[in-house]
Formats: C-alpha cells, structure tokens, sequence
C-alpha cells in the first residue's frame, strides 16, 4: 500500500511539475532562416507573392513525389491558396493562404528597398495563428541582392501540450523553411537577371492566322543594319510569291525567333495573307499548323544573312511538306498557320534593338509568376505595330512601336492559366506610341497603323 501512495504522490508531483513548466513555457513560438540571393528584390517578391511556383521549392515533395497541389482563390496576392494531400504522414494535408503583400507589386521600382509577404498557415502543426512572414530586404552596392528572411510564427495560448510543442518547433516549421528557402534560391537562379518593373504585360489570346514565311538569320555584329537587310530580303520574297499565288498580305511584318545567339540571330520572317487555301503548281491545299521541331532541328540557315538555305534536307519539290509541316512555296517561302492560343504580350517604343531585351524581360516574368513556355515549340516572335516617323532632317521624331509575344501554357502541374496578369486585373494601361523624347506622340505626329487588318495576336 504504502509503494502504491508513494507512485501516486509521484505521479502528482510530476503532473503538478509539467504545469509548472508548461505554463512558464513561452506562448508562442518563433523560428526563421535567411539567405541572400543575386536576384532583383521585385523578381523575388513575384514568385512569393503567388502559389503557381510553390510546387518547384516546396519541400514537400522532397518527402513525398507523390504529393498533389491544388491552386485556388485569387492568382496573386492576398487570397491566392495552394492546398496539399499526401498519404505520408510527415506531409499529410495543409494549405497556405496569402495574407498580405506589402508594398503592392506595382509600388516596387529598383527605389524600394523592403517588401514583405505573410502566408497563412493550415496543417496539422500545433497552435493558432500559425503563420510564415517572408521579409525582403534589398542588398548589394548596386541593389541586385535581396536577402530574404523566411520566420514561422505561431501561437500557444494556455493550451499546456502546445505549449510544449515548441520544444520542437526546430523539427518540421525549421526543416519546411531551411528545405524550401535552398530550394527557391535553385528556382531564383534560372530566371534572367533582369529588371522588369517597367514591364506592363498582358495575357491575350491570339488567333492562328495564314502565313508566309522565310527563315533567314543575321551576323549580331551587323547590327541593324544586317537586321533591316535580312528582314527586307525576306519580306520580298513573301511579296513575289504573293504575287504568285493571288494571295494579298494583310498585316505588318512578324520575327519569330528561332535562336538568339552570341554571334548569330537566327529568326523567321512571316506576313500574315487574307487565305488558308492557296494553290500550288496547279493545286490546291488548306493551310495547317507547323509541326513543332525538335531541338535538332533548330540548325542555323544559310550565313549570308539575307535569305535561308531550304528548310527541308530532301529538297522537297513545291506542294511538299518540310521538315516542319509547312507547305513548301518555293526554295526558301513556306506557308502555314502560326500562332493561335495564349501569350504574354508587352509593347516596345523604340528601335529593333530595344526587342531582344523585352524579349528577356518577358521570359523572367513568365518564370516569377508561374507561366510555363517553350522557345523551343512555341518560339517568341514580335510585330511592328508602328513604323518609326523621321523629320525631313532623318531624326526620329516618333519612335516605332514593337508588340512582343511569349507563347505560354498550363503548367504540368495542371495548374490552369490565369486570365489576366497583375498588371490587367490593377487596370494598368500599356504604354503607347512614344515621341522621341519619350512622352506620348500625339495624334498629329503618330505613324499611320502599319496595316489596317487586324495584328496576328489580337
């Protein structure tokens, strides 16, 4: 009798010394990790500013492959939800939900120094108010550093066995946040380097036109010069074969890149026509699509820098296929439909130079704000919306205007598209026609359109 009083008084003082602790144990918790990565502070704050990348640094499927995600709620910004189902117990199911976003996306300019991003957090962890709060703070002599700080908040109350769960608030909240934070610096690092605050673009849905095209490429050391060169050696010949078949050109000049390099810019030119029948060496075919080709096909063509050597390797007569699917016109003209479906869409003011780089600064959006694209079979390519307007003098009074355009699609994840970007939901307008001092060119000295048929992407 007396060992069984002496086990329960035990018993009683050991309770008595858990609530003693646990009520001297801190009601809340706090953990956070930090890293410094060679990223713009507004590329950064992209990619945690909406879900549609999570699935790429989540640590989650590091524990289980198996893991499915589901989007929900707005697409960016406060309200936008991912939620997670796992059979394996060390993943279960959660979700996060964007709290905050401070300042809003369009406030962040290479001037902004901080921002900062608070998820809600909903799993099987202990505590309320459970939360992550990712800080970004601008770093480096020339601001390209951004040191983000990823902190796990959560609270106790009295609840005494919480309270004692922040004893191992360095197992799972410390290993979701050191995993993930490595695994977004792996996410940060393939996006190009590129300051794109002043980018206002938007998701259109293009429509597939009939087309003519010629592929042709340019030495980059030309500059240009070679460009104008290639692309009106090219635009004739789309003209003569025109001619050729009764067919009418009906919109401006179109360059879809095939393979921007260091010494050499492959690239095709295309001019939309009024007819997806055309009539061949006495007859008649429907236009289709191209065959999107393989990374082996992307071979430059001929380097005189004004028109291409055959797409096709067997020299296919006109009325065959190329390699691509395209109908062959001529030695170098082929007709097909090009385009159709969803693209990022940004203009440009400025000279042909000026497009390479939109064209980089479209692709690291794309990358910051989860929209998938291949260069490869859906290759980017611009319009010239606007020709440019010189003065009897040759100075440029009014700058032309490029529409760029980087086909994009559902992620793998079978996360659909968003319909607008954050830009169209805030109401921002694209910018227009530019003088040469850079402001707005009035009605007066604006080019006349470049065509009156409709662009190939509106």
């Amino acid at each position: 009798m007396t060992r069984v009083l002496e086990f329960i008084v035990a018993l009683i003082i050991v309770a008595v010394v858990g609530v003693v602790v646990g009520v001297i144990m801190p009601s809340s918790g706090h953990v956070e990790r930090s890293l410094v990565v060679s990223k713009d502070l507004r590329q950064v704050y992209d990619v945690v500013n909406n879900f549609r990348t999570f699935p790429d640094y989540g640590v989650l499927r590091a524990y289980d492959p198996k893991t499915t995600y589901a989007l929900s709620g707005n697409a960016y910004g406060p309200g936008s939800e991912i939620s997670w189902n796992s059979q394996d117990q060390k993943v279960g199911e959660g979700k996060l939900t964007i709290a905050s976003a401070k300042p809003d996306f369009n406030a962040i300019d290479p001037t902004v120094n901080s921002a900062e991003v608070v998820w809600n957090v909903d799993n099987a962890w202990r505590g309320s108010d459970k939360h992550f709060t990712l800080d970004l703070l601008r770093q480096g002599n020339s601001g390209k550093l951004t040191k983000i700080t990823w902190s796990y908040d959560v609270s106790y109350g009295f609840n005494l066995f919480n309270r004692y769960a922040n004893m191992y608030i360095h197992g799972q909240p410390d290993a979701f946040i050191q995993y993930s934070l490595n695994d977004l610096q792996n996410v940060l690092a393939v996006v190009p380097n590129i300051d794109y605050s002043t980018l206002d673009p938007y998701i259109v849905q293009t429509k597939q036109e009939p087309v003519l095209i010629v592929s042709t490429s340019m030495k980059r050391k030309d500059g240009l010069d070679g460009l104008n060169e290639a692309t009106d050696a090219a635009i004739k010949e789309i003209g003569d074969a025109a001619k050729k078949l009764g067919v009418h050109t009906t919109g401006p000049r179109v360059i879809l890149t095939t393979n921007y390099g260091d010494e050499t810019y492959t690239f095709d030119v295309a001019m939309p026509i009024d007819s997806a029948n055309v009539n061949v060496a006495g007859q008649s075919y429907q236009l289709t699509a191209a065959t999107p080709p393989s990374l082996n096909d992307q071979t430059a063509p001929a380097s005189s820098g004004t028109a291409a050597a055959p797409a096709n390797p067997d020299n296919s007569q006109p009325g065959g296929k190329d390699r691509y699917g395209r109908l062959i016109i001529d030695n170098n003209v082929r007709a097909t439909l090009a385009f159709g479906g969803p693209a990022l869409e940004a203009p440009w003011n400025g000279t042909a130079a000026g497009v390479p780089q939109t064209r980089d600064m479209l692709k690291a959006y794309a990358q910051t704000h989860g929209y998938k694209y291949d260069e490869v079979t859906h290759r980017l390519y611009d319009i010239l919306t606007q020709p440019e307007v010189k003065d009897a003098s040759g100075a440029i009074t009014t700058y032309a205007q490029y529409t760029v355009y980087l086909p994009i699609m559902d992620s793998a994840d079978g996360a659909t598209l968003p319909q607008q970007t954050p830009e169209q939901q805030a109401g921002i307008k694209q910018p227009g026609i530019l003088n040469a001092n850079g402001q707005p060119a009035s009605s007066g000295t604006a080019p006349a359109p470049a065509s009156t048929a409709a662009a190939p992407a509106k």
